[in-house]
């Protein structure tokens, strides 16, 4: 119950039934805004997985997939979320005050969940198919928003949000600079090329 103060009437305790008076909404609806990103997140991925193919623009190249790399793959997943979680954030900040502490755990449950099954199915079984890969993708987008809903039912805290807020941040300046400057490491080696990093189009 929460103290809603009208010029008609009097101060009183009374359940906001539509949620405006921040008795809810966003919690009513917070399953509904969760298959919504991982909606939005699968269906963006997948344009960002050719967006850089389609069109050889450098800019593109900072949050699309430059190569078939696991990196890429994890970068498609990432700024999606990432977008979504800054449209979420105006309609959940009055009701979640760890918003982005919950936002970040739920990116890196989604975005380390693609080189853990890509790596544990292909140490297991081998090269893995292409379809299978896109499972493993929409399966790690699904988790970490399950990941999310939780934490907010939980009313998850650990404080300073604007701690997670610059580790967001840090990560995506990450992806964008190893889009160019690669470790030569098997997470960001393209395994059809053998390259690593960005290619032109030609």
């Amino acid at each position: 119950m929460r103290t809603c103060h009208s010029i008609f009437l009097r101060s009183q305790e009374y359940t906001c039934c539509t949620g405006f008076c921040g008795g809810g909404l966003m919690r009513k609806n917070l399953w509904l805004w969760q298959f919504g990103g991982f909606t939005f997140a699968v269906a963006l991925g997948t344009v960002l997985h050719f967006l850089y193919e389609w069109t050889g623009g450098a800019f593109f190249a900072l949050f699309s997939a430059v190569n078939e790399s696991t990196w890429e793959h994890m970068k498609i997943l990432f700024f999606p979320m990432l977008i979504f979680a800054c449209v979420q954030w105006a309609f959940f900040r009055g009701e979640y005050e760890e918003f982005w502490w919950i936002k970040l755990i739920g990116v890196l449950v989604g975005v380390g969940s693609i080189p853990i099954l890509f790596y544990t199915y292909n140490g297991a079984f081998g090269k893995s198919p292409d379809g299978l890969n896109i499972a493993f993708f929409f399966l790690a987008a699904g988790l970490g928003y399950f990941v999310e809903w939780l934490l907010f039912r939980a009313d998850f805290s650990l404080g300073v949000p604007m701690a997670a807020g610059m580790l967001l941040a840090g990560i995506a300046v990450a992806f964008a600079v190893f889009t160019f400057y690669p470790p030569h490491l098997p997470l960001f080696q393209d395994p059809v090329t053998g390259g690593y990093g960005i290619y032109k189009i030609k």
